[in-house]
């Protein structure tokens, strides 16, 4: 039985992933802030899966976040690191604020997890998996993304380090396209406070340049690509994966 942290699993992919992986049978610790929400979650899920409330900007609640998963789970072989925030708007306009509220939870956050969880990843040879962004990997920045597009282009770097420093564990990018997850809490809330006119200017951008397949991925596709990454541990280096629907 895999032993898996995901964090950002109140709602949305992570709450996706969360349930998906522990309905194959994984133990499954979710972590977000959302404690409620967090709670909800884990009953869903099933299959023993624990709640754990955490703050990715806060190093000492990740501190607690971590011993009390890793005590509840019974050690631990995996993390799927999915918490990202993405401000639309034109580069100009993302203000300082802007710019440390993505660092801090898309790339800090996430360096300061791996640092909480690693001591017992390289205990047990384990993985650890990071949603990134086409937006970052496969296309260019997207116009009004580009803030977002830079703090996930910079968690791609911060993948290499962990992997380059920590051969042990296995260090993945998990690069996702078009997945809105699914139905209520499942559904995607990334988009959730950006303003609808911006939003259909920016999206008719995206479509003329062709950086939308026009379909999208099930949310089950996801599951099974991070299941099978974190099944796998450190047996074999999985660099990068990458899960976009085919274009129309």
């Amino acid at each position: 039985m895999v032993r898996v942290v995901v964090v950002g699993a109140s709602s949305g992919l992570g709450r996706c992933i969360g349930r998906g992986l522990a309905e194959r049978g994984s133990k499954v610790a979710l972590m977000a802030r959302r404690t409620g929400m967090l709670r909800d979650a884990a009953e869903e899920a099933g299959n023993g899966a624990i709640a754990v409330g955490i703050d990715v900007t806060d190093p000492d609640s990740i501190r607690a976040a971590t011993s009390e998963a890793v005590s509840g789970l019974g050690g631990l072989d995996g993390l799927v690191y999915c918490p990202a925030i993405g401000e639309l708007g034109p580069i100009e306009g993302t203000d300082l604020a802007g710019w440390r509220r993505m660092f801090d939870t898309n790339v800090i956050g996430a360096s300061l997890v791996t640092a909480a969880v690693l001591p017992h990843l390289e205990e047990s040879r384990g993985s650890a998996v990071y949603l990134s962004s086409v937006s970052a990997s496969l296309t260019p920045p997207w116009p009004g993304l580009g803030g977002y597009a830079v703090t996930k282009a910079a968690l791609d770097k911060l993948v290499e380090a962990w992997r380059a420093e920590h051969p042990t564990v296995n260090f993945t990018r998990l690069v996702v396209g078009d997945c809105y997850g699914g139905e209520g809490d499942y559904l995607t809330q990334f988009i959730n406070g950006w303003d609808a006119d911006m939003f259909g200017r920016f999206h008719q951008i995206w479509t003329e340049r062709h950086y939308i397949a026009g379909s999208f991925i099930d949310a089950d596709d996801l599951v099974t690509a991070a299941d099978s990454l974190l099944r796998t541990g450190s047996s074999v280096a999985t660099h990068s994966v990458i899960v976009t629907p085919r274009p129309r």
